[in-house]
């Protein structure tokens, strides 16, 4: 487990979470007394996880978890008194938040702690997966302008100007979208 950023108001709050965390084997853990604090701890530090125990001293919570959410790929947990779990829930989860209702059971913590790390893993693996596809398609976008290049400048056909790219790779034991490149940088200069 990484680093992990404790939000929270009140010092018996943080110690809590702190021991809570340690007896689960997580050490690296940084704390914040506001949303504010926490907004630059941030802006400063890379969080696998962010508890937010609610509510904050200059806000309730909901809008430093939209914040972790939308900047960060740190998971997000929030400690909400049992009455507003509902209307919080409702808040918060499509931005993927977890909600843990006060007071804190060890269990269902340590549970939460779970579902968001292997969610977090799950979603790291999605947009990795996803900058390989947008890779793939702009070298195929690349490749088809070398084409139209070609087949412009060079009269060739369509068929024509892709066994010439292919070949060129090839031959050069590089990438067609170096050959596509290069080709760009001739006619397109």
């Amino acid at each position: 487990m990484g680093d992990v950023l404790i939000v929270s108001s009140s010092p018996k709050g943080v110690a809590l979470l702190e021991e809570l965390l340690k007896a689960g084997q997580m050490n690296n853990i940084t704390s914040a007394g506001s949303g504010s604090e926490a907004r630059r701890r941030v802006a400063q530090s890379e969080f696998e996880m962010v508890i937010i125990n609610t509510p904050l001293t200059d806000e309730f919570g909901d809008e430093l978890a939209f914040f972790v959410t939308d900047r960060t790929s740190a998971g997000v947990i929030m400690l909400v008194k049992n009455e507003l779990v509902d209307d919080i829930a409702l808040k918060v989860e499509d931005y993927g938040v977890f909600i843990v209702e006060k007071p804190i059971g060890k269990a269902l913590f340590y549970q939460a702690i779970k579902l968001v790390t292997a969610s977090r893993r799950r979603m790291l693996g999605l947009k990795k997966e996803n900058l390989k596809l947008q890779s793939k398609i702009e070298e195929i976008r690349l490749v088809d302008r070398a084409k139209c290049t070609l087949i412009q400048y060079l009269n060739m056909s369509e068929e024509q100007a892709h066994k010439y790219i292919e070949k060129q790779a090839m031959d050069r034991r590089t990438t067609r979208k170096n050959v596509a490149e290069s080709i760009l940088k001739v006619y397109e200069s």
